[in-house]
């Protein structure tokens, strides 16, 4: 499985933003702009405990099953692959998520004079802020589920390769 990058993330949240930004004002222009919903920085909140939460919890078992510890309790290969899928696929979502708040929250922040807009670009700016968090999250998980890199030093002894 290959790591997320970076780039990646920032161009779906860059290539959304514009696109939300642009099609704020021209909607804007037609009629009335449908608001942010309240729930969506809650929404983003809690898939970013869970990922949190599931990195913190797979990195202590990990981290007792190295030290050998007596009972330790390992993570099951598929689980924490499952895990990953799920942060990669939130991360993403998360990034193009965050980017249509952010377009539409700069938008707003040209309406403030309007209670409502004002109120719309607040969640706005949290669900960006909520994004991030998905966002740093899920690349703490695939960092805790990363597998360490072989050595050819070790003639095929150690490390495991990286899938």
């Amino acid at each position: 499985m290959k790591l997320l990058r970076i780039r990646t993330l920032i161009g779906l949240f860059l290539v959304a933003g514009v696109l939300s930004w642009s099609g704020a004002r021209l909607w804007d222009s037609f009629g009335e702009l449908p608001g942010v919903p309240l729930a969506a920085p809650i929404v983003l909140a809690v898939i970013a405990v869970v990922l949190l939460a599931t990195a913190l919890s797979f990195r202590s078992r990990l981290r007792a099953q190295r030290d050998r510890k007596p009972g330790a309790k390992g993570v099951e290969p598929l689980m924490a692959a499952r895990a990953l899928v799920f942060g990669q696929a939130s991360a993403l979502v998360a990034a193009l998520v965050t980017g249509l708040y952010g377009g539409a929250g700069v938008f707003l922040l040209t309406r403030l004079d309007v209670p409502a807009r004002r109120d719309q670009a607040i969640y706005a700016g949290f669900s960006v802020l909520a994004g991030a968090c998905v966002i740093a999250a899920a690349l703490f998980l695939e960092r805790v589920c990363k597998l360490p890199e072989y050595d050819d030093k070790d003639n095929g002894e150690g490390g495991a390769a990286a899938a």
